[in-house]
This record gives C-alpha cells, structure tokens and sequence, in this order.
C-alpha cells in the first residue's frame, strides 16, 4: 500500500486531501509515497512557532538545551534500524543510510557535549571580557548573544534527508529558535519518518519542531528580520532564495549550503608506490561512489601531477570498474541508483556537456551498464564515470557539476598551477590534498584557503585516523564561499552564535555585571559575611568578594622553590644576569610559586561546599614579584553554572594578586566544582 506523507503543523499530524506527487522508487520505478501540502496553514505554522515553540525553547538554558539533544540522540539512536529498513528505495546501501542517519544522530551528541562543556547555564553568552571605552573606569563595553523571537525554516536537500535535518536542528534548538521543516521530494517518506519518531520521543518542546511534506506555499511571505532561511540545494536555487523579498526587503537572515566543485590534489611527491598514491585513489574513488556521487562535498574535480597522470588513470580506473551496480538491497551492490530518472537523465546532460572539453575514460550517459540487480529500464542507474580535461582550463569544466558518480582529472604541472585550476571553481566547500611534501602542502593551502570552507590535509601519517573527504564533523565549519553559498553551518559554538543576535551593551560595570551575570572588576563587591568558600553553588552570589591578608616574599622562599621544583632559571636564581635582564630590576619570585602563594592565603582547608579546583583561565603575570614584596589577594565569585546532568556546580573565581603597592601582579580565573545544597542532603 503506499504511503501518504503528512506534514505535522501547530502540535498535529495533516494529510492534503490530495494525493500529490508520488516518490519513486529509483531501484524499480514503483510508487513508495506520495506528498502534498495542498491547504496546509503554513501562517498558522509560523505563529504556532513564534508564539508557542519559540518561548519555551528561549525558557531553557543553554545547559538544558544541550542535554535535551543528548537524550533525542540516545532515543533516535535506538530506532534507527527503522529508517534503516525503507532506505533502499532511495537508492543508498546500509553505509550510505549510515553516513545519513547514524552521522545525524551523532550531530545530536557532539552538540549536546559541546553545550555541557562550553555554554552557560543561562539564556544569554557573554562574549569575552569587559572592553574600556574610556579613561573613565565606570563607562565599559560587552558584546552578548541572546535568541532571536523568530523561526528557522529549513529548506532541505534529498541526499540527506535525515542528516540534513538533524544537523540544522541540533546548534538551531541550541540557539534557542524553532523550527520548520521543508525536507526535498524526492526522499521525503525517509525525513518524515525521522521526524516521526523526534515527535514520539515528546523530548522536544512543543511547537519547537515542525514539518512540511510537500510545498512550502506563502511560506516565505510570512518571515522577516527575526527569521532564518537555512537552505541546502542547487546555487541557482540558492540564489533565487537569498533575492526573495523575505531576505532583501524584510532581512531575514540566509545561510546557504549549495553546490561545489570539490577537488582533491595528489602532491608531485605521489608516485605510484608510495601511501599517498594509494590514499588518493581511495579517496577519489569512495567519493565518486558514495551515495551515488549525490553528495556537495564529493570530488567533482581530481588534480593529478603531469607525470603521474597516466598511473592515476589506470589505478582509479581498474578500482571503479569493478564496483558493483544495482539494487541497494541486493548485499552485493556496492553503489545504487541515484535518486530518480528525472536525477539519472541531468547526470548524463551534465557529463555530455562536460565531455565537450573532456574526454571519458570510464562509463558515461551512453557506456554499457551490467547491473547486479535491479530494473535497467525503471530504474535510476548510472555508472561511476571518470573524465579527463583535455583543456584544463575550460570554463565547463569548472562550472557545470554533475551530481552523480563522476568526477573530471586535470594534469597541473606545479603547485601555483594546481591552486590556479582549484580557484576557477569560483568557491568549494572543501578541498583535499593529498601529499607528505610539507613544502609543498604549505604553499597550496595558503593559496586555496579563501576558496574554501574546510581543507583535508592527507599523509601517511594520518591516513588510517582521518575522516573521508566528503565527511562533514559538527566540530568544523560546514560551508565555503562563492558558488558554495557562502554561508556557515556547524562549526562547534560557532554555528550556534551564528544564529543567535550579538548585541553590545555599555553603562557602568555594575549594570553590565547585573545585565550578564558575570561580575568584571569595576562592578562592586559583595560581602559574602562568611568566607564564600563555606557556602554552597546555590549561596553563592556573584560579587561575592574576600580580602586575604599578607604574605611576605623572601629570597629563601623562591630559592627553596627553585629547588624544590628544579626551576633554577636564571632569573630567579643570579641577581647579575636578571638584572641584566631588561624587564627586571633584579632576582624575581617564579610565577607559579606566587600562584602557590596566593592559594595559600585564600584557601578555606576546611572540608566544605568547594570540592576541587579543575582549572585556571586568562593566567596574566602582570609585574614581577621581588624578594620582600608582600602580596594580598583578592578572591571574588565572577560566575556560575551548572552543567548538564550533573548534581555539582562550577565556579567562577576572579583572583587578583597585588603588591604591597597595591599593583596588580597577576591575574586568572580560578575554577572550581562546588556542592549543590540541594544535594548535600
């Protein structure tokens, strides 16, 4: 029976009264689904996210967010064989369907880590330290993020269906913003499917997520200034998207994600018996084959040194030919179908125009194909093809992309050469370079880097560790400029803030210390009436301020520590040679032992709420200590948060150490792990 896809809108599931478009199945030619969104409310949706999905989201700190998409991995991870099971009609083999959904889910998990360690447990990011903006201490400057009261609209490719969903959601619902959901056509049973199973999880805040199975209608009509596009697909689409009223007129923001003619370049160092050849060939070969070449980030472009062309040839030639065409679900099948007929028959129009200034080596739109299994004539199929530029530098040849199993060589005779022939690609989104010629390595990447969000640098020695090519990791930047898009995905934090308003405020530090949480050193002290070591993560008040007494520096202590330690540098150890030193008058006490020095004035030994120390931050030593200096320490509460999942608190300590002058001498931020009253019993 097939399958009539619904779009879930304001907390329900809608099926059109008509049946829409069918999906094929690329393997066969039968109908697996159908879409339509005919006389779906998409205005309601975009209200249902401002007003309902947006504020509970913006409710939740950044430490809940990030925990809520660990617990939506965990479950997703539990039912991905479901997905699993219906992948095949979309053309893709288990690796493919792993590489979408398991590399999805995994998305969900980095983002969720990366929010434990690195965000607040709070609703806004402070960005850095305080700025002065004047001689005038009480006058000071901070930049914040904070989430935007709009609504993200994903506008979503079909190779990826379930990927390309989840690796949007998870630094957006971080962000704080709700989504909308508008996956491709052609592989929309397996987003929606996905989708299902994130709304029968109940983790996610209603009206958080949201979901289009078909046309987006008046959609766009209905964002503005507060409002993101995040689209994946073709630059000409991309174009049209980023020129709309909503983006031009109304400022709502576009990332986009398009195409790009990816290369890899072998170094001239390559030859055919060393690990760099055989990594190359591997590399290029895996990337024309996975998911039927259907990826943004496959190599449509393969840089060759003239002299090791004809061995590139004959190697990457032999490998492809011998890969297995046919039925996913056949298990020998080593690359399927592409997505559709209408997708095979733009791959052929595309390599007839490519093979006007190239010639084809391997397969083709009119080669003779021997599948494994599947229907030939309903089916999708398209061999792995490889061309060779007879004119390198052909415009065609670095615009027109096939999205399919193909990829074009071109010989380069040096590195500026082979950075001249990647740059007429006009933007990628990553390149590889394939080569243990350090020299070499250094040269190209300066060259290639402003074409390029991501750069894979490939040797012997981290061939067995690295990813492939073509592998998008949520700690990185996903995106690249020019015909790539231009726009910025993933990329850690960084995805997330690229989202979020950054606004700068200025006023007194006690304003700006109210307005971010976070005490700076102008804004006032707090008494905390004991020493703030006594009281627990939830006592503790930012400002929360104690002064320790005196200790006196003598030589005898700094030469016990150089000994003790096995520092004896010179400036601690010969008046003669320090004083010759321009940046001190004479022997000088060690960093680190006035570090030591001052812990020991303001530690609380007692056991208490502090259980640990686990690390310092910003360590500044600002003047040199002397023997007969007497240094104090000031020791205040500067922030707090709670990581999620955890029944322990972090703190924040600003410490400063001055002189009997009163001078700063050094200055850090202590950080400890301090015991929840709550859970103290």
């Amino acid at each position: 029976m097939t399958q009539k896809l619904s779009s879930y809108a304001a907390g329900s599931w809608y099926a059109a009264a008509d049946d829409g478009t069918p999906i094929l199945d690329s393997s066969t030619g039968e109908v697996v689904a159908t879409v339509s969104a005919s006389g779906l409310d998409v205005a309601a949706m975009v209200e249902h996210a401002r007003t309902v999905g947006g504020p509970a989201l913006r409710a939740l700190t950044f430490q809940q967010r990030g925990l809520m998409l660990k617990e939506l991995g965990k479950y997703l991870t539990g039912r991905a064989g479901e997905i699993h099971a219906n992948y095949g009609a979309a053309g893709a083999t288990t690796p493919d369907a792993q590489v979408d959904v398991e590399g999805g889910i995994g998305v969900l998990f980095v983002y969720g880590s990366k929010a434990r360690r690195e965000l607040p447990d709070d609703t806004i990011y402070t960005d850095g330290g305080i700025e002065p903006l004047g001689k005038d201490p009480n006058f000071v400057g901070q930049t914040i993020y904070s989430s935007r009261p709009g609504v993200a609209v994903f506008i979503n490719a079909f190779n990826f269906p379930v990927w390309g969903m989840l690796e949007k959601l998870a630094p957006t619902l971080l962000a704080g913003l709700p989504v909308i959901v508008k996956p491709a056509t052609a592989t929309a049973q397996l987003a929606e499917q996905a989708f299902r199973q994130i709304i029968e999880s109940g983790i996610l805040p209603e009206g958080s997520v949201q979901f289009i199975a078909g046309g987006v209608g008046d959609l766009l009509d209905h964002l503005g200034g507060n409002d993101v596009i995040a689209f994946t697909g073709s630059a000409s689409t991309a174009a049209k998207l980023r020129s709309g009223p909503a983006v031009v007129e109304r400022s709502a923001t576009f990332n986009g994600e398009a195409d790009s003619l990816n290369a890899s370049i072998l170094g001239p160092d390559g030859g055919p018996d060393t690990e760099e050849f055989a990594q190359f060939i591997k590399t290029v070969a895996r990337e024309v084959t996975s998911k039927t070449g259907q990826k943004c980030t496959a190599i449509r472009r393969a840089l060759v040194p003239e002299p090791l062309l004809d061995k590139v040839i004959d190697a990457l030639t032999a490998r492809l030919g011998k890969v297995v065409v046919g039925d996913p679900r056949d298990p020998a099948t080593r690359m399927g179908p592409l997505v559709s007929v209408a997708q095979r028959d733009e791959v052929a129009g595309a390599v007839r125009r490519l093979a006007q200034g190239a010639d084809i080596l391997l397969g083709g739109p009119d080669a003779e194909l021997t599948l494994g299994s599947g229907d030939p004539a309903k089916g999708a199929f398209f061999p792995p093809t490889v061309l060779l530029a007879r004119d390198r530098r052909d415009r065609n040849l670095h615009t027109i992309e096939a999205f399919g199993p193909v990829t074009t060589l071109f010989p380069y005779t040096d590195a500026a050469e082979a950075a001249e022939l990647v740059a007429l690609g006009e933007g990628s989104l990553v390149a590889s370079v394939v080569s243990n010629d350090q020299q070499f390595v250094r040269d190209l990447v300066r060259e290639i880097a402003p074409f390029h969000g991501r750069l894979l640098l490939l040797d012997r020695d981290s061939a067995a560790a690295a990813t492939p090519h073509g592998a998008v990791l949520p700690n990185l930047i996903h995106g690249g400029p020019g015909r790539a898009g231009g726009g910025a995905e993933l990329g850690g934090i960084r995805g997330v803030l690229h989202l979020m308003q950054a606004t700068s405020l200025s006023g007194s530090p006690a304003l700006i210390a109210a307005a971010t949480g976070r005490w700076n050193a102008n804004a006032p002290e707090v008494d905390p009436g004991v020493h703030p070591f006594r009281k627990y993560y939830e006592q503790l008040q930012i400002g929360d301020t104690f002064h320790t007494g005196t200790r006196e520096i003598t030589l005898a202590d700094i030469e016990t520590f150089a000994h003790f330690t096995g520092d004896t540098f010179y400036a601690h150890m010969d008046d003669q040679a320090a004083a010759a030193n321009p940046l001190f008058e004479g022997r000088v006490a060690h960093g680190y032992f006035v570090l030591a020095a001052a812990a020991g004035l303001f530690v609380d030994p007692d056991p208490g709420p502090v259980l640990a120390n686990f690390g310092l931050d910003r360590l500044r030593f600002v003047k040199p200590v002397y023997p007969g200096d007497v240094i104090s320490v000031r020791l205040t509460c500067k922030a707090k948060t709670i990581r999620g999942g955890i029944d322990q608190g972090e703190v924040t300590w600003d410490v400063g150490v001055t002189n009997s002058d009163g001078e700063l001498v050094a200055a850090y931020d202590l950080l400890t792990i301090n015991a929840l009253e709550s859970a103290a019993g």
